[in-house]
Formats: structure tokens, sequence, C-alpha cells
């Protein structure tokens, strides 16, 4: 419990600290606003580390092509929102639009040129989302998404949203799956935080042209065989 509170408290005036950091970014190109995006993800891995003692195992990252991708990973805990993003050269997430309307934060998303989407609006966001998504592609930028739409609690049943394959098809950039057991260290919906390994693997790369029913069931088989299996290793005493 100590340990928690003490990290919680680190982790958030940390927040605070790069989020004015960002702000000062906020006339300079989009990857000076990256830059700061980078180093608060390993400021945070280091906090962790220090104060939890949580290591992280990264497996596969000789896996990781250079030019644009779509990034699927396994989404359990806050953790891989910032751990992920200094593995990539220029890094973008797809988020709800709501998120954009957030004072400071808002805008640092806006200059970093993260994709937002209108979760309400049905088929047109959809639409929208890939159209952008292109655009993002054709500059050689990596879409971080998370296709089960929401953290999921780790050895929960999969949710996959069938989003991704709609967006491997229409993008035409490989894809990337990443496996993780983040959520047996940092639970969704918990303050409490546990000693322990994140293990992150790297899966092979989806090539391009695959059908979207295909890629789908593909993409799901390979993420939750190889989650399954990491988090088998966290359970290890």
């Amino acid at each position: 419990m100590l340990r928690s509170v003490l990290f919680n408290i680190a982790f958030y005036l940390t927040l605070i600290l790069y989020l004015i950091v960002a702000l000062l970014a906020l006339p300079f190109p989009r990857h000076a606003m990256l830059g700061v995006a980078k180093a608060w993800g390993r400021t945070n891995l280091r906090l962790f580390r220090a104060i939890c003692g949580t290591e992280v195992e990264w497996r596969g990252l000789e896996k990781i092509p250079p030019g644009p991708l779509i990034v699927a990973s396994k989404h359990q805990s806050i953790w891989e929102t910032f751990a992920l993003i200094p593995l990539f050269a220029d890094p973008t997430f797809i988020v709800k639009r709501e998120l954009m309307w957030i004072p400071a934060f808002g805008w640092c998303m806006w200059r970093a040129d993260m994709i937002s989407i209108d979760r309400g609006a049905g088929s047109q966001a959809m639409f929208q989302m890939t159209e952008r998504a292109k655009f993002e592609i054709g500059r050689g930028r990596q879409i971080i998404i998370f296709p089960e739409g929401t953290r999921r609690a780790a050895g929960a049943a999969p949710a996959y949203k069938f989003g991704v394959a709609k967006l491997y098809a229409a993008t035409g950039a490989p894809c990337l799956p990443i496996a993780l057991n983040s959520g047996l260290v940092w639970p969704r919906r918990s303050f409490l935080r546990y000693p322990g390994v994140v293990r992150v693997e790297i899966l092979d790369p989806i090539p391009p042209g695959l059908a979207p029913d295909a890629f789908f069931a593909k993409l799901q088989r390979e993420i939750e065989t190889a989650t399954a299996r990491l988090l088998a290793e966290g359970e290890r005493p």
C-alpha cells in the first residue's frame, strides 16, 4: 500500500511537470511534443521500477520495422498508454474526441496530431477515422490502437472490435501485434501497484493484403495466445 501511495503521488506530480513542459512545446513542430511524451513515458518506467520494484522485459524489439505501421496492442492497464510511446519514431493514438476538449492536455494531444473520433457518430466515425489514418500512414507514422477499445482485466475473455480490421484494409499498412501482461502489476480500476515484471512481446508483423476477416482472426489468435503465455509466466512464484 505504501509503495502504491508513493508511486501514485510521484506519477501525478510527474504528469503535471511534463504537462507544463508540453505547453511550452506547443509553438514548436509535432516532434517536439512527441519528444516530451517519450521522455514522460521513460520517466514513468523509472519511477515504477524505483518505487514499486517493477521491471520491464521487452521481447522482440528487433521485429519493429521502420516506417508506417498499425500497432495493435493488448490493453490491460494505463501502463501501455505511456510505455509504448518511446518504442516508435512518430507514434499517434486513436483517441475519443472528448479527450481533445480537456484544457491543456487536449491542446497537447492536438499538437501531437493524435487521431480523434466521435464514438457517437456511428459509421461516419469509422469513415473519419480511416481517412485520417490513411493520411497519417501516408506521412510514415505509427498508429497505436487497442483493438478491444478499452482496458480488459488480465485473463478476461477477449472483446476485439472489427474496426482494427477495417483500418488495416483501408490503410494498406502492415500491422504489428503486441502482447503483454501489465494488468498483473497495474490492474485496471485499482489504486494498487505491485512489484513484479511487466512482460511485453512484440510479435511478427502481419503484412498487408490479407482479407479483413482473415486478418482479424489471425490478429486475435496471435495476441491472445502470446498474452496467455505471458500471464502464466507472471503467475509463477
